[in-house]
């Protein structure tokens, strides 16, 4: 059980004897769609109420099941965020059924079912505990029957539409941290320090300490010493080019260098 796995299924359940115990939070908290705009907080208190025992003990065991190997594999943050993006997500798609109120953590669960499976996808699930199936087809099998009801042709009494947007939500923000992931990637590459040559790493080493201003020597032994532990590709930019100016110094005039590392004129 990971850490945010745990406080969900705490949450939900903590709000289900809640809502049993004190009347008015199953009112004050579900979602109408077509009263969004008036009651914004129920696109978040919606997921935590439950229709029965039921209902609660479908959702908790597939967040219980599915959700701390992709807490492991996003981090905490990140699985909060597919969470509620597709519990939302789940919600604003229920605008086609405007005027039906929607409680249930499913279209969060969804969205935790369409993350696993793409990360996942011949993983396989035992749907009911009996029947073998990879997890990408789960997820195909789940869209199909949500379409199906969202259509007229599945069980009354069951958000399908709800269930839908979870998967689309899930699928968008997936979509969106593959491509941030991949920026983020391009980026370090872009600025990342080109590696050096042992004429670098030679001409660095023979850096006249005693011809540097004493500011410049803690420096000096700071950066060296960063270099000597962790090799150059543990340098920034500024420490390069640090060693850079003053390489050139010790090996030209022998001036003692500005302090702060400024070069001299």
């Amino acid at each position: 059980m990971t850490p945010w796995v745990l406080r969900l299924i705490v949450a939900n359940v903590v709000v289900f004897f809640l809502e049993a115990s004190v009347p008015g939070v199953k009112g004050w908290g579900e979602l109408v769609p077509a009263l969004m705009l008036v009651r914004p907080w129920t696109l978040v208190t919606y997921m935590f109420l439950h229709a029965g025992a039921g209902h609660i003990l479908f959702n908790m065991l597939g967040l219980y099941f599915f959700g701390p190997r992709l807490e492991v594999r996003l981090g905490g943050s990140r699985f909060l965020a597919l969470y509620f993006t597709s519990g939302i997500a789940g919600a604003l798609l229920s605008l086609f059924t405007p005027y039906v109120p929607i409680i249930g953590a499913s279209g969060a669960i969804f969205g935790v079912f369409y993350g696993y499976a793409r990360f996942w996808p011949r993983d396989r699930i035992y749907v009911w505990g009996v029947f073998p199936i990879e997890a990408w087809l789960f997820v195909i099998i789940m869209t199909v029957v949500s379409l199906a009801g969202a259509g007229g042709f599945g069980e009354r009494g069951i958000a399908h539409f709800t269930h839908l947007g979870g998967f689309v939500g899930g699928f968008l923000y997936c979509q969106w941290l593959e491509r941030y992931a991949t920026a983020a990637r391009f980026r370090a590459k872009a600025t990342a320090a080109p590696p050096a040559r042992s004429a670098d790493l030679d001409r660095w080493r023979r850096i006249r300490r005693e011809a540097l201003h004493p500011v410049n020597q803690e420096e000096l032994d700071r950066v060296l010493g960063k270099l000597a532990a962790a090799g150059a590709s543990s340098l920034t930019a500024d420490e390069r080019a640090f060693l850079d100016r003053f390489s050139r110094v010790s090996g030209g005039d022998g001036g003692n260098g500005g302090v702060g590392g400024s070069a001299p004129n």
